[in-house]
């Protein structure tokens, strides 16, 4: 009994060390995806004939790979039609889709994007653009992105590479 609680008084360290470093690994995993912080709604409702309604929402984040710098763009629309007295109809649709990659190597960045509103009256290239930053965590780097919709062809992505002047 006693060289059991030996070898238990020994071994106790070294499992909570290892137990310690496995959390630690998890929790590095876990920040390697990032949600942005510019998640948007937009919501619409219009007539159709014989008294129904349509009521649409639409939503879209943005997800971030820290450590290559992937991004991707997520969205989420519900659709319901009803009458007078009650949901006739409810659609949904989700998706995410990888729209590229900002630095050509792996680091630790950070990141955050936003778009402009839908289209309206000030768009002058389809829905407009969406403005997206991301920064190296490990040094003074940073690249600013803008996606342009253009309307014609696929979308128009360009990125910066930020000078920092002294």
């Amino acid at each position: 009994m006693i060289k059991f609680r030996v070898l238990l008084s020994a071994l106790l360290p070294v499992l909570a060390l290892t137990a310690f470093a496995g959390v630690q690994d998890a929790s590095a995993a876990d920040d390697i995806i990032k949600l942005s912080n510019n998640q948007r709604i937009a919501c619409g409702r219009g007539l159709n004939a014989g008294k129904l309604q349509n009521i649409t929402c639409k939503s879209y984040a943005y997800i971030f790979n820290t450590k290559t710098s992937d991004f991707y763009r997520c969205q989420v629309s519900v659709g319901v039609t009803r009458d007078n007295k009650e949901v006739l109809k409810v659609d949904t649709d989700g998706s995410c889709k990888l729209k590229g990659r900002i630095f050509p190597s792996d680091s630790n960045y950070a990141f955050d994007a936003t778009e402009t509103e839908p289209p309206n009256t000030n768009s002058f290239f389809g829905s407009g653009g969406t403005a997206i930053w991301v920064s190296d965590s490990t040094k003074l780097s940073a690249k600013g992105c803008i996606i342009l919709g253009v309307g014609v062809g696929p979308d128009v992505m360009k990125c910066v590479d930020m000078t920092f002047d002294k």
